[in-house]
């Protein structure tokens, strides 16, 4: 007879342990069984609980429409001035409704665009939070409770960027209200409740679990989105992520779906990130996100080993704004900023959201490389301007420098001046950048190879600033004695400033020109 046995973590343990001595030359490897909590048997309680505290949004606006709507085709499109087009132009005017001279002769009249999506209630008073593209643009916007009352809404304001809004509206008696959770202590795995509007259907649960955490999907500077498979349709935008216990763990504001339904990759703004945009815009009506005045790019391993560096981690200083907490706690290009406030900064897009969540005119520390060794900073965040005064504290006024006639970078592949006004004029580079410039470039050279081309500035070399090819030869010959295998260069291109860590040639130098 044949015997059965019921599996359990103590016995499956005992079983793989047994098939490994089992083997030849075997060794017992100590083995930690998973076990995975039930799924619950119903959703239904939590989901009749919490199903009063969210809402259908409705946004519209109002839209002139356009001379050749309704109905009428668009005029095809000629060379300005072309007989055709005067013949179109005045054909399709006289036979298009609400033209002068054609049939109705009625002003072309005006439209009501729609939008349906989702919120939820986080406070009895009526604060409601959903997402920005939901009531962007809007004139008008309605609560739909889930008794079918219909309130106007009023904004208090929203975050762009972010893609939050705050709505207010007026009821009669307080309303259902949820609680945003900590959405750090939610687990890829855990199971998650999502509630909103899909399609316009009205109140609709979906249940999964999640998928990731940390996503970037390239909406905005402070992406970290939780990835659930919970479904997520048009019209869910805005409504609330909840974990087990009822708490709001995020708000539900992109698919990623060829075919515009859901194929099981949502994704939801972290409740974490998401209250305290909704304290801004409640106490002030916009955002106050705190700001270092920094420009960053990410440290490579190549970039990592010619700082000295152990590991590619952190965000590399690239420019510092004048005048920012930056430039006031004496931070300059070049140095990796490794930690802030206490928090590890693993990568560039990390140090972004970590400074805009913390609270602007407080003092935090700031762990640096700089100079080979870890040292600590104090600066006091501001808030972040917008980016036409951001643009305009960049324009800082520096140095000329004098005219001579290039000379050669031994294992780079680079020739190099000083700038002349003739080179910042065939270059067209501003008056008041300072550095060296790049005249020629060999191909297959290592700066070719990272793209450097005639015309870029030499800014640093080696974390020093750089003003003749005196000081750019003296730092690379220093790197070159400390045997790094490559040397850093701030290089101001046309698209910016950047870090450019250079490999020294380990074959017979092949030189420009």
């Amino acid at each position: 007879m044949m015997r059965l046995f019921r599996s359990t973590p103590a016995r499956a343990a005992l079983l793989g342990a047994a098939a490994l001595l089992a083997l030849p030359g075997a060794t017992l490897v100590p083995t930690v069984p998973a076990i995975a909590r039930p799924a619950p048997d119903s959703f239904a309680d939590l989901a009749a609980k919490l199903l009063p505290a969210v809402v259908n949004i409705s946004s519209s606006q109002s839209v002139q429409a356009r001379n050749n709507a309704p109905g009428g085709p668009d005029i095809p499109m000629f060379p300005p001035g072309s007989p055709f087009e005067q013949f179109f132009k005045d054909f399709l005017n006289r036979n298009r409704p609400g033209q002068r001279g054609g049939p109705g002769d009625q002003p072309a009249p005006e439209r009501r665009m729609q939008s349906l999506g989702s919120g939820f209630i986080v406070d009895p008073s009526g604060l409601v939070v959903t997402n920005n593209h939901v009531i962007e643009g809007a004139d008008q916007i309605t609560v739909t409770l889930q008794d079918n009352t219909t309130l106007k809404a009023e904004l208090v304001g929203r975050d762009e960027t972010g893609d939050i809004a705050l709505l207010r509206v007026k009821p009669e008696k307080p309303l259902p209200a949820v609680q945003f959770g900590d959405s750090d202590q939610a687990r890829v795995g855990d199971w998650v409740l999502a509630i909103g509007n899909p399609f316009g259907l009205g109140g609709s649960v979906t249940a999964g679990i999640v998928s990731a955490r940390g996503r970037n999907i390239h909406q905005g500077p402070y992406d970290d989105f939780i990835q659930t498979d919970a479904a997520i349709n048009r019209g869910n935008s805005g409504g609330p992520l909840f974990n087990m216990d009822g708490q709001v763990i995020g708000i539900n504001t992109a698919i990623y779906s060829p075919s515009g339904g859901s194929i099981g990759i949502g994704f939801s703004i972290p409740a974490n990130m998401a209250k305290n945009i909704v304290a801004q815009l409640r106490d002030y009506g916009h955002p106050r996100r705190g700001w270092l005045g920094v420009k960053i790019q990410q440290v490579t391993p190549d970039i990592a080993e010619s700082l000295g560096l152990k590991e590619a981690t952190g965000a590399l200083v690239a420019g510092v704004t004048d005048g920012g907490p930056a430039e006031k706690a004496k931070l300059h290009s070049g140095d990796v900023i490794l930690k802030f406030n206490g928090q590890d900064v693993k990568d560039m897009h990390a140090l972004p959201r970590i400074v805009a969540d913390s609270e602007v005119g407080k003092e935090v520390p700031l762990v640096i490389w700089r100079d080979g060794k870890q040292t600590t900073v104090q600066a006091t965040l501001a808030e972040k301007p917008d980016d036409t005064a951001l643009a305009a504290a960049d324009q800082a006024p520096k140095q000329n420098g004098a005219a001579t006639k290039p000379t050669s970078i031994a294992g780079l592949g680079i020739k190099i001046a000083p700038l002349s006004q003739e080179l910042r004029d065939k270059y067209q580079i501003a008056a008041d950048q300072k550095g060296v410039v790049i005249t020629d470039v060999a191909s297959g050279s290592s700066a070719a190879e990272r793209g450097l081309k005639p015309g870029d500035v030499i800014v640093e070399v080696a974390q020093t600033a750089v003003d003749t090819p005196a000081d750019v030869q003296k730092q690379v010959d220093g790197v070159r004695k400390s045997d790094r295998k490559s040397v850093l260069m701030l290089i101001q291109g046309q698209d910016g400033a950047r870090f450019v860590p250079l490999p020294f040639s380990t074959q017979k130098d092949k030189q420009p020109g």
